[in-house]
């Protein structure tokens, strides 16, 4: 193989490679995800990929979008919703703690 394919190819490896972390990071931020809806996804990605020799943004598109897509159709709606709940509730507690530091000085 030509040193230029080596380079080529490798090229292409790290940007594949780039595309599935992206797609993970992401897919972690999504309400309702779990480590087994992460490796789901990843595992249909890469057979999906390596069947076809697709790149995957050649077939999935931006790794962001296909993360919410992907979310959206793994994650049991109830799951989600008490995620965000959970978040929420959180989010205003932190809040309201931080107010009350501020005011007392802390």
């Amino acid at each position: 193989m030509a040193k230029k394919d080596r380079t080529t190819d490798a090229a292409r490896e790290r940007d594949r490679e780039k595309w599935m972390a992206r797609l993970q990071v992401r897919l972690v931020m999504q309400p309702g995800v779990d480590r087994a809806i992460v490796l789901q996804a990843v595992k249909e990605v890469t057979a999906h990929c390596a069947q076809t020799g697709e790149h995957p943004r050649d077939a999935f598109g931006d790794p962001d979008t296909y993360a919410v897509q992907t979310a959206a159709r793994l994650v049991p709606a109830d799951r989600a919703a008490r995620v965000r709940r959970h978040d929420s509730v959180v989010d205003r507690l932190g809040s309201v703690l931080k107010r009350a530091g501020d005011v007392a000085g802390l």
